[in-house]
């Protein structure tokens, strides 16, 4: 893959990728590295894609992978001391709470609300990024409304469905 090419590609997909390794690993500066990464596969083993939506599906499936890989790493389990984190800049909140209660959700449900109503993804095309039943999809998704549904009710939010 030449220079061309990558930067075409980090510009069609370099938000969709950010946001997804956002909403898996829930912290600006990871889902920054996760970004960096994928593109650094993509550009490495230059694979050939059929079409398009082919090279979307790689490009989510490897930004999943790389986020589990990270929360598997020796390094997520270093703590920085509270006074570090004084200054840092997290995303601006939404207005209903939907953002911070998506956060809030485990990390299997998180990513399925993310490609779903973010990404608007299909269940089939979330199944095939994911390496999932759409069955599995479904589940995750019926239970992270549950669980939004919950989480809005707490603080007086409703109607969280599609």
């Amino acid at each position: 893959m030449d220079r061309e090419e990558a930067r075409q590609v980090v510009e069609r997909y370099g938000s969709m990728v950010y946001r997804l390794a956002y909403a898996r690993t829930g912290r600006r500066d990871d889902a920054e590295d996760v970004t960096q990464e994928v593109f650094l596969r993509l550009v490495r083993a230059a694979p050939a894609f059929r079409d398009e939506e082919h090279q979307k599906a790689w490009l989510l499936r490897v930004t999943a992978n790389c986020a589990g890989d990270l929360f598997r790493s020796p390094w997520r389990k270093r703590h920085r001391p509270l006074e570090e984190a004084d200054g840092l800049i997290s995303p601006e909140p939404e207005e209903n709470g939907v953002l911070e209660a998506v956060l809030a959700l485990p990390e299997r449900y998180r990513t399925v609300v993310h490609l779903f109503y973010y990404e608007e993804l299909s269940v089939a095309e979330i199944a095939a990024a994911l390496g999932k039943s759409e069955g599995a999809v479904r589940t995750r998704l019926s239970r992270a409304r549950g669980m939004l549904r919950e989480l809005l009710d707490e603080e007086g939010e409703t109607d969280v469905s599609r």
